[in-house]
């Protein structure tokens, strides 16, 4: 079927004039009236019937136009559907999170984004490094944010650094290394409560102990949740090692204390991670753009100062 022809058909009768069709298509009457009788040849059906100076529809043609009007309809609502998902507007992200960004900046970030796009779905995995890197090497996620040490990551994953921030030792108050500084061989004789398996964190201790050649730590209570191990520690067991942004706020309430190991300083790179030239979906780049605007602020340093460091009394 004749789908131009069709068109000028359905013009035709929603207007009830070849003339106001000729104006709206910029097409030549003429040229309308003989495609039409084109198409009228191809079905074997009468559409259009003189009326006076005008014209007028048959029954067949009142019933063709019925679904003309559907039918054109529907490509209208198609044409908005592909504008709605080019412009991002409409969409389903899946994104995979590492807990930290997961627990305290994606629902921040989550919430401006769907004030401005409402329909998009979303579907987050909340994982701990390794999986999150399994699901976007998979194809099971758009992309990760992932909060870890860059080298780690594949090369097959493009890495887009957004801040960093510090990695603390921490205990509580009554412990007696609360706001002190230890050498790290002490620190390891401490038992840590801390993540299992696959946290990135874990992993950046067991590596710290291993470059300075100091016994492994002693991990005796493993969870599955930042909460449940924090919690535990303020409660008075153990130590642990974790993101300033995770424990920044009990530190400063005083229901946590840092401990200072000599010589020891690292950082969090929190990163977006995509697959390598693998382009990303209209509403997928918009999210991005957001997370970007959202975390341009300086680097997460210390709140801390060096006497204050050097002091024994708690942290106000």
């Amino acid at each position: 079927m004749n789908l131009h022809a069709f068109r000028l058909f359905h013009v035709v009768a929603s207007t009830g004039s070849v003339t106001r069709a000729s104006e709206l298509l910029n097409i030549s009457q003429p040229a309308i009236t003989a495609q039409i009788k084109k198409f009228e040849k191809e079905i074997s059906l009468t559409l259009l019937m003189p009326l006076g100076r005008g014209i007028a529809l048959t029954d067949a043609g009142e019933k063709l136009a019925l679904l003309a009007k559907r039918l054109f309809a529907v490509e209208q609502q198609i044409e908005q559907f592909s504008q709605d998902y080019r412009d991002g507007t409409h969409g389903h992200i899946r994104l995979a999170a590492t807990y930290l960004p997961a627990h305290f900046l994606i629902p921040t970030w989550i919430a401006k984004f769907k004030q401005q796009y409402e329909h998009v779905e979303m579907t987050i995995n909340t994982t701990n490094s390794n999986d999150a890197l399994k699901q976007l090497l998979n194809i099971e996620v758009d992309f990760a944010v992932y909060g870890g040490l860059p080298e780690q990551h594949p090369d097959t994953i493009e890495t887009e650094e957004l801040f960093r921030d510090e990695l603390w030792f921490v205990v509580a108050p009554d412990h007696r290394y609360a706001n002190q500084q230890v050498t790290l061989l002490e620190m390891m004789h401490e038992p840590f409560v801390m993540r299992e398996k696959g946290s990135s964190t874990r992993e950046r201790l067991f590596s710290l102990c291993r470059t300075y050649n100091a016994p492994a730590p002693q991990i005796t209570l493993n969870f599955t949740g930042l909460h449940e191990a924090i919690t535990a520690v303020i409660a008075g067991y153990g130590a642990n090692f974790v993101s300033s942004l995770v424990v920044r706020e009990y530190v400063e309430r005083g229901e946590l204390c840092r401990v200072y190991v000599e010589d020891i300083q690292l950082h969090n790179s929190i990163a977006i991670c995509t697959r390598k030239n693998e382009p990303l979906s209209a509403a997928a780049l918009n999210l991005i753009q957001l997370i970007r605007s959202s975390s341009c602020r300086p680097t997460f340093i210390s709140m801390v100062s060096t006497n204050e460091k050097n002091s024994t009394n708690p942290i106000s």
